[in-house]
């Protein structure tokens, strides 16, 4: 982009025309001039050559100040150059897959609920590095850190409820396992959002002793509680199974790693602790900007010293005209 660092110079070019107009209606009748009784003695043609040498004189006149007005200005290229370092957010989303996620107080029931509303979350990730681990009596890695979404989703949209012999709610080895995956990040921020609809059960690994473990690697979790507050749940195929979220639990998880405790009782409440989650933990971007220069009135200023020197050698030489 060329700008002009002096456009106030720029006004001086209105005075150019006022210059003509002052010129021809007054100051050629200045000159000095030469009187014959009759221009009959001369030739058409040396009085065109002499109008035509004087339009020439003139015009060289006209563009030696109007380069210089434009070189007064300052007219410059400008190149502005931007630096954006961004500090990316690095999330492990932990899932609860046990055999209570069918439990249809959510529509169609809690775990696609939940994978609907995660998807909502990831696209609204962008640039950042988001994993997903599902856990029930065990703990499995769905998708490792990585800021390709849509591969991400593909493997959420996967996710499907643990089969009978992995049955169970091991929330203390669900936050272990994501903290190992966490803990040799390099990103400013390391987030960990823990979605349950029970209380722990199974696994070697208390809840409280895992969740000290990620505090001791800066880890944020904000836990989820998932699931009406319906006493019994209808599983197909699975029978009657009790409801009992471990409320306690998960706000002591999230207060020991300085994270949030949230509690889900349908989809709308769900999509928007997700969405708060979303602005609890913000991308931080930094813009630095830098504007880069290169002055161009040397092409405006050369050629009018060439026209200055060409104007007096026409003027003297060619032209002869009489002083």
């Amino acid at each position: 982009m060329i700008q002009f660092a002096h456009p106030w110079f720029l006004l001086l070019t209105g005075i150019i025309p006022a210059l003509v107009w002052w010129y021809h209606w007054y100051g050629k009748n200045q000159e000095g001039t030469l009187r014959l009784s009759s221009i009959d003695l001369l030739q058409g043609r040396f009085i065109k050559q002499g109008e035509r040498r004087v339009s020439i004189l003139s015009l060289i006149q006209i563009g030696v100040l109007l380069l210089i007005v434009l070189a007064l200005a300052r007219p410059r290229f400008v190149d502005t150059l931007e630096e954006t370092t961004v500090e990316v957010v690095d999330i492990i989303m932990v899932v609860d897959i046990s055999s209570s996620m069918l439990a249809e107080d959510f529509k169609p029931n809690r775990l696609e609920a939940v994978k609907k509303t995660a998807a909502k979350f990831i696209d609204k990730r962008t640039g950042d590095r988001i994993g997903l681990l599902v856990f029930a009596g065990e703990t499995f890695i769905q998708c490792p850190l990585t800021v390709d979404t849509q591969v991400l989703k593909k493997l959420l949209a996967e996710v499907t409820v643990a089969e009978k012999d992995y049955d169970g709610t091991a929330i203390g080895m669900a936050i272990a396992n994501a903290t190992n995956r966490l803990r040799s990040s390099k990103a400013k921020s390391k987030v960990m959002v823990l979605l349950s609809d029970g209380s722990n059960n199974a696994g070697e690994l208390d809840p409280l002793t895992a969740a000290d473990l990620a505090a001791e690697f800066d880890i944020r979790i904000y836990t989820i509680g998932a699931g009406t507050n319906q006493s019994v749940t209808f599983i197909p195929n699975r029978g009657y199974i009790r409801n009992e979220i471990d409320e306690k639990t998960l706000q002591a998880i999230a207060e020991e790693t300085h994270g949030r405790y949230f509690r889900a009782t349908d989809e709308e409440s769900l999509e928007d602790i997700y969405e708060e989650i979303n602005q609890l933990e913000r991308t931080e971007i930094e813009v630095r900007e830098y504007t880069r220069y290169k002055e161009l009135y040397g092409w405006f200023l050369i050629p009018a010293l060439l026209f200055s020197f060409g104007f007096e050698i026409l003027e003297r030489s060619i032209f002869r005209r009489i002083t």
